[in-house]
């Protein structure tokens, strides 16, 4: 059998026709190997391999050295250009150029200066075969200057103000690294308040006492040159004046609401802002319409730097610092461009052809602005280099064909904008060369078995050879086993058999010849460890022995080595060691530890740990009962297609006698690192036959169960590939639905790898029209799980089955399964559409069902489209809000509920597909007819008087149809609440104003007011007020009668004005207490009991205004304080919402009534409840206290 190289990594498997794999024909990145025999004749143009950086400062101390290093065959030449012309190191003796190198040295150590040889030099390497050139290197002495000397004047502030102290370093090459110092070389400590900028000024946010010094200093240090330079000493003298006034925070930089930044792609963006105030301000960074970058943020200088890490141009944007202290905030807004200097997309790339073939060089880089691409040939522009016919440009690709030795050359590609550019050389090699194998020959690789073997074949050759692999001196098959065969010639054999023993024959060919070579192949056993130390427990004093029993391939020779805690074995004569045992004697507390044993062969090492425990003699323990130990030494025999024999060597049962075994699978070729139940077999069985799968890589692992539970796993078995076969089954949940009109996506469940069988995995997917005469129409697919059948009709119903194959046959037929092509939107409206209006709120829609051909998808149902369009009692037009209903299959009608009485509405009916809807029939009006309207939209009580009151109301918001009277009802309501009769009223629809007259005076009525249209009464609205008082000798003449009002009540007890009357009457009860006091001890008549001789009727005495004293004082009543929660509204209003309270309430007469403005105006006394208690006709006078309560 034969292999040969394709030009992309492929598993193939063997067969009796040769297997193929072709490198690409278009060597697009080919390198000459760099063999030494190779290169003792094979001519190729220079290429630059070292060279200075573009920008190169040097050290004016020292020689100065311009690197250029090139390759090629011949050696190339060099020569250089300084500032665009010839370069004549000769006539420089300070100049020389190392030999076999372009590399210059220019010798200023002894004489010159460094400034002469500024300039922008630019090295070529030239052979036969073409020219390479260098960047241009601009080359320039690094500079470190020093401070111009200045005179710094104190500087003198107050504690709390800001602070800026400047640097101003000098301008070096490359610029300094500054930093603030004292006098000590001691860093002045920054932290939030004061920190330094990225100017190198240093900031205070606000001065404190502690920063008075004199050594305020700025250093300046040049790192290319190892320079420190200093600044003149600051000193600052901070004076303690009174506490300080604390500000909000203002940006000492950058200044202004914004300022503008821009950065080039890849650099590192440092966004700062600096603020100062008092207290200290904190800084916060976000960005506007945006995120700052998790991975790539971060902040410097107390988070008054944002610096974000490799920017792109998608950092671009509005940058918002927000600095903010307790008495405010103040925001800076940076923006920020992210520019970039070219970078490569594709730079060329070196190209090796044969004469007469075709090739390609392609250049392509971006930045902004966008780079202009231009070409070289050997250092030439190419637009006046000498023209050759086989070459053509065409913008950032030249294109090759039929090229002939002449047209070897070495091309530069230039990238360039505004802020940089790129040069790349790459060379066409035209070369005709017969293949050349560089692998040594009769090469011996040995490889432990179920390992990757990786035969080598390194080659080269122009035209690009062809690379076939044999086995066996006289080609024989490589039966059905897997290889890799990959680009640069190598054969790899993923899982290395016993039976891929041999010698393999790789062979080169291309049109000029052929060139073979053989190498061997060797598979060995792995080593095992097949008796392992074991844990153990000592006692201190007694020998203990640990076991490594080694199996290795015969041919190779183990080395058996102990540690101990991963290191060597103490050197004591305690420690024995012999083939197969480590023993320690005369066991320690110190020899605790773990012990293992590592076996080394040429290829391969394994290792086992123990641990080893000492303890004081103790007495003989009862036995441990525990898991049994796991089994081990585990091998495969009888390996058949389909079947194979384990056997395996128990471990220990700890006590408790073993069972069974379990034994499970790992497949590791479709499921690494799984483990599948496969058999359980009885505990006396040490082998078992199992039923294999075909095309599966095999490793095996037992576990022995005892009643205490099961082992841990043993050791996995050596691996077994089983013969590939074709699949038994196809694969499931197979659907056929339409992504477009115009299309049918075929999708389904692929078969995992356990179920593939074979390699080269596909799938069959076959399909026709159900309804059509058409011929079955197939594909062969790779192992994916969907196929779009394209330039389909729309919604058409077809017959689908996918049918799973390899490399090794078909699966069974498969089932049949029927699908759609894609759907699309309906193309006509449900016809004959029908509105019957069943009543006020309620609306059955028929329509005529749409034909299934018309509806292009599955019918998801219908839809209507309803909505109000012009209200018949108003006639004017209003916002259109459409409604929607979905009902659901093919009903062909609908119920529309929710309908407002006394409307006009218009309808459509579409038809709904799983696409979309379809187009809307003609709209269908229909009128809904009167209903009852809602409740009068308010209700009001005004003008009260004592014999009538006077009603005012707003329509109905909905009338739902056309008024045609109010209903009005009202009760008077008795000081127990109870309702009265009932009075019945009729009142014109045009009517919203109604005055009762003839009520009883000082009557509270509750009304009830109804719309009614001819549909019948709708809700009601009501509300209660109260007729005023009689005026006849009640109220006091000084204040007048007062009106009874609907208003609504204050709860007066918390006004300021009543609180300070209170407080005035309460004096004043006290003072006459006082003198009632007095007088009584004096045996004679007080002034009030006077006026209670001379009046028979204490409640109508009003309170003398020139004096402030009451007219008259009663102990004998019980004074009942205002009831708390008196609503009366203060406009006469009597909201239906409002408490049922009423002034009756705080009485069974009306003696306590209100002025406008919620004052009492009548005595501060009640009815009496109850006969007054014996001796309440004594003159004694009651305590303050009980007069204060009285008014509470």
């Amino acid at each position: 059998m034969q292999l040969k190289i394709m030009p992309k990594k492929k598993r193939l498997s063997g067969s009796r026709a040769p297997l193929m794999l072709f490198l690409c024909q278009m060597i697009s990145a080919l390198e000459v190997p760099l063999d030494p025999k190779l290169l003792e004749d094979l001519v190729q143009p220079p290429t630059i391999t070292q060279q200075s950086p573009k920008d190169y400062i040097i050290d004016p101390r020292e020689n100065i050295v311009i690197q250029c290093e090139a390759k090629g065959k011949p050696p190339p030449s060099f020569s250089w250009t300084r500032n665009g012309t010839h370069f004549d190191i000769d006539k420089d003796p300070l100049v020389t150029m190392k030999t076999g190198s372009g590399t210059l040295v220019i010798n200023i150590m002894s004489e010159g200066k460094a400034e002469t040889y500024e300039g922008v030099y630019q090295c070529t390497a030239r052979n036969e075969r073409g020219a390479a050139i260098s960047n241009n290197i601009v080359v320039r002495p690094s500079r470190s200057p020093l401070w111009t000397k200045e005179k710094l004047e104190p500087i003198i502030l107050q504690n709390g103000q800001s602070l800026v102290l400047p640097c101003r370093p000098p301008i070096g090459l490359p610029p300094a690294i500054i930093f603030w110092m004292d006098n000590s070389f001691q860093r002045l400590p920054q932290n939030e308040r004061v920190s330094q900028g990225l100017n190198g000024d240093l900031y205070f946010s606000n001065v404190l006492p502690e920063d008075t010094r004199e050594d305020y200093i700025c250093y300046a240090r040049f790192n290319h040159t190892q320079t420190i330079q200093q600044k003149q000493p600051i000193s600052v003298k901070v004076i303690s004046a009174k506490a300080s006034r604390e500000r909000p925070p203002t940006l000492l930089t950058p200044e202004g609401n914004t300022s503008h930044k821009e950065e080039l792609r890849g650099n590192t963006l440092s966004l700062e802002c600096i603020a100062e105030g008092l207290p200290t301000p904190i800084i916060y960074w976000i960005k506007e319409d945006g995120t700052l970058p998790i991975n790539r943020t971060f902040y410097q200088n107390f988070k008054k730097t944002l610096q974000i890490t490799q920017v792109s141009e998608a950092d671009s944007g509005n940058y918002q610092c927000i600095a903010k202290n307790v008495l405010g905030a103040i925001h800076h807004t940076i923006s920020v461009t992210v520019k970039a200097a070219p970078y490569w997309i594709m730079a060329p790339q070196n190209l090796v052809l044969s004469p007469g073939e075709d090739g390609t060089l392609i250049c392509r880089a971006n930045g902004n602005p966008k780079p202009r691409i231009s070409w070289l040939t050997n250092g030439v522009p190419i637009e006046i280099a000498p023209d050759d016919p086989s070459r053509k440009i065409d913008g950032d690709t030249i294109i090759f064909s039929h090229v002939q030795e002449r047209s070897s050359a070495v091309y530069q590609c230039n990238a360039s904008n505004e802020y940089g550019y790129l040069l790349a050389n790459a060379f066409v090699n035209v070369l005709a060369e017969p293949p050349r194998i560089l692998t040594p020959a009769n090469t011996l690789y040995q490889v432990i078995a179920n390992r990757p073997a990786l035969l080598d074949c390194a080659f080269f050759g122009s035209p690009l050879p062809t690379i076939e692999w044999f086995k066996g001196a006289k080609g024989s098959a490589l039966h059905e086993d897997i290889y890799v065969l990959h680009e640069n010639g190598t054969l790899e054999i993923p899982v290395a058999q016993k039976d891929s023993t041999g010698t393999y024959t790789c062979v080169a060919r291309n049109k000029l010849g052929m060139a073979k070579n053989e190498v061997h192949l060797e598979i060995k056993d792995p080593t095992r460890i097949i008796k392992q130390p074991e844990y153990a427990v000592v006692q201190r004093g007694s020998t203990v022995s640990f076991e490594c029993k080694v199996k290795h391939d015969h041919t190779l020779i183990p080395t058996v080595t102990w540690l101990k805690d991963n290191s060597e074995l103490p050197s004591d004569e305690r420690f024995t060691v012999d083939k197969d045992h480590l023993v320690v004697a005369d066991v320690s507390d110190e020899d605790g530890g773990t012990y293992t044993c590592v076996a080394n062969t040429t290829l391969d090492h394994v290792s086992a740990s123990a641990e080893l425990s000492v303890v004081a003699p103790t007495p003989t323990p009862a036995p441990i009962y525990d898991v049994p130990d796991p089994p081990f030494d585990l091998e495969l025999t009888n390996q058949m297609d389909k079947s194979v024999q384990l056997s395996w060597t128990p471990g220990d049962d700890n006590s408790s006698p073993i069972t069974k075994f379990i034994i499970e699978y790992e497949d590791a070729m479709h499921e690494a690192g799984l483990w599948h139940h496969q058999a359980e077999v009885s505990g006396t069985q040490t082998t078992a036959q199992l039923k294999l799968s075909p095309y599966v890589n095999y490793s095996f692992r037992v576990m022995a169960v005892n009643s205490i539970g099961r082992s841990l796993p043993s050791e996995a078995s050596e691996q077994y590939l089983t013969k590939a076969t074709e699949p038994d089954t196809n694969p499931t949940a197979v659907e056929g639905l339409g992504s477009e009109p115009d299309n049918l996506v075929i999708t389904w469940k692929p078969l995992n790898g356990f179920e593939s069988n074979g390699p080269g995995l596909q799938y069959k997917v076959s399909w026709r029209q159900k309804d059509g005469d058409d011929e079955w129409t197939s594909v062969v697919v790779a192992n994916v799980s969907k196929y779009i059948v394209s330039g389909t009709p729309t919604f058409v119903p077809y017959l689908i089955k996918v049918q799973a194959l390899n490399d090794m046959g078909f699966a069974p037929e498969p089932a049949v399964v029927m699908g759609h092509s894609g759907e699309d939107l309906p193309m006509v409206a449900p016809g004959n559409v029908r509105v019957n209006v069943v009543n006020s709120t309620l609306a059955e829609v028929h329509w005529d069902p749409v034909p299934l051909k018309s509806i292009r998808g599955h019918l998801q149902g219908y839809r209507i489209y309803y909505w109000k369009a012009q209200s018949s009692s108003k006639r004017n037009r209003r916002h259109i809000e459409k409604k929607i209903l979905t009902y659901q299959g093919s009903k062909t009608h609908g119920m529309l509920p929710g309908l407002e009485p006394f409307s006009h509405y218009a309808l459509n009916v579409r038809v709904v597909n799983g696409k979309g809807e379809g187009p809307a029939s003609p709209d269908r009006v229909f009128s809904t007819p009167e209903g009852v309207p809602s409740a009068p939209s308010s209700l009001k009580i005004i003008e009260p008087t004592r014999d009538s009151l006077t009603l005012e109301w707003d329509p109905p918001s909905h009338p739902n149809g056309i008024l045609t009277e109010y209903s009005l009802k009202y009760q008077p309501i008795n000081s127990t609440h109870e309702l009265g009769p009932l009075v019945d009223l009729k009142i014109p629809a045009n009517k919203t104003r109604w005055t009762l007259k003839n009520l009883n005076f000082s009557t509270r009525y509750k009304f009830y007011l109804y719309a009614q249209t001819s549909a019948g009464s709708g809700s009601q609205i009501t509300e209660e007020a109260i007729t005023t008082v009689d005026e006849a000798g009640i109220l006091p003449p000084d204040v007048g009668a007062g009106k009874a009002m609907a208003s609504r009540q204050v709860d007066i007890a918390t006004q300021g004005w009543f609180i300070g009357l209170m407080c005035a009457v309460a004096l004043l009860i006290l003072i006459l207490l006082i003198v009632c006091f007095i007088r009584r001890n004096k045996g004679g008549k007080y002034p009030v009991k006077e006026k209670e001789d001379a009046h028979a009727d204490p409640e109508i005495q009003p309170m003398k205004e020139d004096d402030g004293t009451f007219g008259e004082y009663s102990d004998a009543e019980d004074h009942k304080p205002l009831k708390k929660g008196s609503r009366t509204p203060s406009d006469r209003t009597v909201k239906k919402e409002d408490s049922d309270d009423s002034l009756v309430d705080y009485g069974e007469g009306v003696n306590g009534q209100f002025n406008e403005d919620g004052s009492f105006i009548g005595q501060y006394s009640g009815k009496k409840e109850k006969e007054p208690a014996e001796g309440n006709e004594s003159s004694e006078a009651p305590s303050p206290v009980n007069a204060m309560n009285s008014f509470v």
